[in-house]
């Protein structure tokens, strides 16, 4: 059975690389594999819920039509995407795929009934898929713990702060999804500052704020997203008081967000900055260099996207402010790779990049950039200027001039007075690295630490 299932699917994949360019077929398709045909119900595994998302927001049409030309007009599709070694299953109605909404509308009557019961959590939203760093260490080894035991732990309330997408929502969402896991019937609430408000407000208007007081009480986990948009609403803030008090005095477990610390709060009542503060606030700064490329090295491999290091190193370089630009960088990539059948390569990284973040150029102090060389290289900067024609001596020296022609307003004439060269030897030693660069793979690596070193 499985061996005329692959000559079937076989089949389907020669009529989409005939009718996709190259590159749309090979990033899309190529992988995807037929692995169950029963009762017209076709399983293909994919590796990735990004590749499904794509393949139906964009190539639903043409893989029907080539579905029914070789499975018959009554196929049914289903997706198994592999996740971690483990696998779910995800049919297709040959509609868009719906995805869990962060944001609901009001439980009708605020009835607290576990069978009724919506998070509203962002299921796509674990610890598995959040990515460690030395910038969210704090904030994720005390989600862990508040996961564990929520409400029984002194992190209560947890306000996680920081800029615009480093992970706060990512976080919370990951508490909240956890506990679920391991306690399902706990009762688990998301909601965004906005939400709440609005909630408030409708209650207020229909005479329902005991009833609303009453359903958010009823809460093990409360998740409040962007609570500094509480700023200025006195009503909100005074039904948040009430709703906090009950829950910390319960040992429920409070969890809020917020773009500033609650030092940095303005308009939020006092005895609300002050509960804030009874826990832990954890800042999540911006991604650093080594948080960023696993970052984007875990989104390649969970997405089943191969990219080459140059590529990758260049993305984490130059895409410093948040997760959410990483990730808008990746999805531009692929998208303007797959419309235009080009491979993805340096030149289509610098563009994609350059239409995303704006990329200011870098300058460094010319004695810092000495210095850093050095001690890289593990070298005295006396024998930089001496006339030493040691191996180690020319390589740091030329790495150096390399340097201070590339991220300094120098001269060659400057250069070459700051390691007692002429101009011409200045020059020899540029067009040398500039030639050892492109095929010295080595010498690559080195000169991108000590601009990751610098950069810093």
């Amino acid at each position: 059975m499985q061996d005329k299932l692959n000559i079937l699917w076989s089949e389907c994949q020669q009529i989409l690389r005939d009718n996709l360019s190259q590159s749309a077929y090979q990033t899309w398709f190529a992988s995807v594999d037929a692995i169950q045909w029963e009762n017209n119900l076709l399983v293909l595994q994919v590796r990735s819920q990004f590749i499904v998302d794509y393949i139906e927001d964009n190539y639903l049409d043409i893989l029907s039509r080539v579905l029914r030309k070789v499975f018959g007009p009554t196929v049914r599709l289903e997706y198994r995407v592999m996740m971690a070694g483990s696998s779910v299953d995800i049919p297709s109605d040959n509609l868009k795929l719906q995805t869990s909404s962060p944001v609901a509308p009001m439980v009708q009557g605020f009835a607290p009934i576990k069978s009724d019961w919506d998070s509203h959590l962002n299921t796509q939203y674990t610890f598995a898929n959040f990515v460690k760093g030395e910038p969210n260490k704090l904030a994720r080894a005390a989600a862990i713990e508040i996961a564990k035991n929520p409400g029984k732990t002194i992190f209560n309330p947890l306000f996680l702060f920081g800029g615009s997408g480093v992970g706060k929502t990512h976080l919370a969402n990951a508490i909240g999804n956890e506990v679920c896991a391991l306690n399902p019937t706990a009762r688990v609430l998301y909601v965004a500052a906005n939400t709440f408000k609005l909630q408030f407000q409708d209650a207020v208007n229909h005479n329902r704020v005991p009833d609303f007081l009453m359903f958010y009480q009823s809460v093990d986990v409360l998740i409040v997203d962007d609570i500094q948009y509480f700023a200025d609403l006195k009503g909100t803030q005074d039904s948040f008081f009430q709703i906090f008090n009950h829950l910390q005095q319960s040992h429920k477990q409070l969890i809020l967000t917020s773009d500033r610390s609650p030092n940095e709060l303005r308009g939020v009542q006092d005895r609300l900055l002050s509960r804030f503060k009874w826990g832990l606030a954890a800042e999540i700064t911006r991604p650093d260099y080594m948080l960023r490329r696993d970052i984007l090295t875990y989104r390649l491999h969970k997405d089943g996207i191969k990219l080459n290091d140059e590529i990758v190193e260049y993305i984490a370089t130059n895409v410093t402010e948040n997760v959410r630009d990483l990730e808008g960088v990746l999805a531009s990539l692929l998208a303007y790779s797959t419309l235009t059948d080009s491979p993805i390569d340096i030149t289509l990284a610098q563009t994609a990049v350059g239409r995303l973040v704006q990329l200011q150029p870098k300058t460094f102090n010319p004695s810092d950039i000495i210095t850093t060389v050095c001690q890289h290289m593990n070298i005295s900067e006396r024998v930089i200027t001496a006339r030493s024609r040691n191996r180690e001596a020319v390589r740091a020296r030329n790495t150096i001039m390399y340097l201070l022609k590339k991220y300094t307003e120098c001269s060659m004439v400057e250069i070459g007075k700051m390691v007692h060269r002429d101009h011409a030897t200045v020059a020899h030693s540029l067009n040398t690295m500039e030639d050892l660069m492109s095929y010295d793979a080595v010498l690559k690596q080195e000169v991108a630490s000590i601009e990751r070193t610098l950069g810093r």
